[in-house]
């Protein structure tokens, strides 16, 4: 193991070489949010003298445990210091690889660069400089206060996207060839900044893996700070929670849960008129980013690794209503699906609300407006959780033996696995580096798409069932 050196323009940092990719862990690109700058937009990160080690990951953003018995990304004792990312890089002599940023999910309120399925080193070995980032989570950076910027969470992106245009230079990447990548609320936050205004021209590309529905309205917002402030005992203002300890906070930061059908998390971007004015099929449809190249994409059955399985004697009608369609709706999918059970014909109408049909309105907007679009369908099951939200992780990363990848993939993972990662990841790296995953593009007229499985296909809507009855359903295009 070699430790390289590079200069960037706040000091010089150390990294460490192994099996021919530079990592750089835990640099800074914004100040600690804490004290005057808690609950802030980020502030510049600082200069440093000498030069710093950067052999380890920084802290996590506060939060809890993903799910019980899970080790948490946070703990009290690592502090607010959590604006850092992550880069790795095959060749730090090269003038111009592509960049891909990625930014992680998790709900809104969990989530870190430093997690395990996140490790960037095969990516990079493919010829990329590769880029993950901290951002804040939860109430830290998607609770609503008054006087405060919304969507903390976001800004900070932004200002991991300024640090990459700034530095990445230094490390073999192309500041001029950026893409930015990302899973769940991840992929929700690079369509969000695509149509942001500030951030154009800080990525060129974007491959957004399982767009979410779901936002909030500042009223909405300020309703889950109500419920959160009278938890904790203190008003609904910036002075009051600026003093509170981060896990003052996260003891109290679900209490909006405890409805019945509250969902699984308080959080979402907050339409504040600025980052955020709606679903983002609806700015994009406007052509705001239409110089921007977009992949998008969903797992087939991405229920599957979202939520429990259907009840017994599930009832499809009420489901309908549920998801904002009306109840006859469940005759149109037994009719689409008429072989299908009705435990499958949940997951199908789980996975169309929560993100199927969210994905298709993205590509069809972006596609509307001129701007250049690929969509593709993941159906290879794996042996954990079929092809449940969160198994492109694995796949595009090249990382099979983590936690996270066992619970999809299983230990030993399948035999098809390895050749499948590395047809994604070449078409991601593809498309980082000349707009060419090596499918079609996506069209209005045939809804051209990558079927990803052994071996991967293209299809013509694939989702077309699905995609007719939201389309004929005014309530359910309102609900998305």
């Amino acid at each position: 193991m070699t430790a390289p050196v590079v200069t960037t323009r706040l000091g010089r940092a150390r990294g460490r070489e192994v099996n021919g990719v530079a990592a750089f862990k835990g640099l800074p690109y914004a100040a600690a949010p804490q004290g005057k700058l808690r609950f802030q937009p980020p502030a510049p990160a600082p200069a440093w003298d000498g030069i710093r080690d950067c052999g380890q990951f920084g802290c996590a953003s506060p939060q809890l445990a993903p799910a019980p018995g899970t080790p948490p990304a946070w703990r009290p004792g690592d502090g607010l210091d959590c604006l850092t990312l992550n880069v790795w890089s095959p060749d730090l002599g090269a003038a111009g690889l592509p960049v891909m940023v990625w930014i992680h999910g998790g709900l809104w309120k969990h989530g870190a660069a430093r997690m395990p399925q996140y490790d960037a080193a095969t990516l990079a070995r493919s010829g990329v400089v590769a880029v993950t980032v901290n951002y804040r989570v939860g109430f830290e950076g998607f609770g609503h206060l008054p006087g405060v910027p919304d969507n903390r969470g976001l800004r900070d992106q932004i200002a991991a996207l300024e640090w990459v245009q700034s530095h990445i230079a230094a490390f073999g990447g192309d500041p001029g060839n950026v893409t930015v990548f990302g899973q769940s609320a991840g992929a929700a936050s690079a369509t969000l900044l695509l149509a942001a205004p500030a951030a154009t021209g800080l990525f060129r590309r974007a491959i957004a893996q399982s767009i979410p529905a779901g936002h909030q309205t500042r009223g909405e917002a300020a309703a889950v700070t109500a419920t959160i402030a009278l938890a904790a005992g203190v008003p609904a203002t910036w002075d009051a929670f600026a003093v509170l300890p981060p896990e003052a906070i996260l003891a109290v930061q679900d209490a909006p849960l405890r409805g019945r059908d509250a969902g699984s998390t308080a959080f979402s971007p907050v339409v504040d008129g600025d980052l955020v004015t709606g679903p983002t099929w609806a700015a994009l449809a406007t052509g705001v980013s239409r110089d921007v190249d977009l992949i998008c994409g969903y797992t087939h059955e991405e229920y599957r690794g979202m939520g429990p399985p259907p009840p017994p004697g599930v009832d499809l009608d009420a489901v309908a209503h549920a998801i904002g369609l009306p109840r006859q709706a469940a005759d149109a999918y037994r009719r689409a699906q008429p072989s299908a059970a009705d435990a499958e014909l949940f997951t199908t109408m789980l996975s169309d609300a929560l993100v199927r049909i969210p994905t298709i309105r993205t590509a069809e907007a972006h596609a509307a407006a001129g701007g250049r679009t690929w969509l593709y369908d993941l159906a290879w099951p794996g042996p954990g959780l079929g092809a449940g939200h969160g198994l492109d992780i694995p796949l595009v990363f090249g990382i099979a033996t983590t936690g996270y990848g066992t619970r999809f993939l299983g230990t030993p993972p399948p035999a098809d696995f390895a050749s499948l990662s590395e047809q994604m990841r070449r078409a991601w790296t593809g498309f980082a580096a000349a707009a060419d995953p090596g499918w079609p593009r996506f069209d209005l007229t045939h809804h051209r798409t990558r079927i990803w499985d052994v071996p991967p296909r293209d299809a013509e809507d694939p989702l077309a069932g699905s995609r007719r009855i939201w389309q004929s359903s005014p309530a359910g295009a309102a609900s998305t």
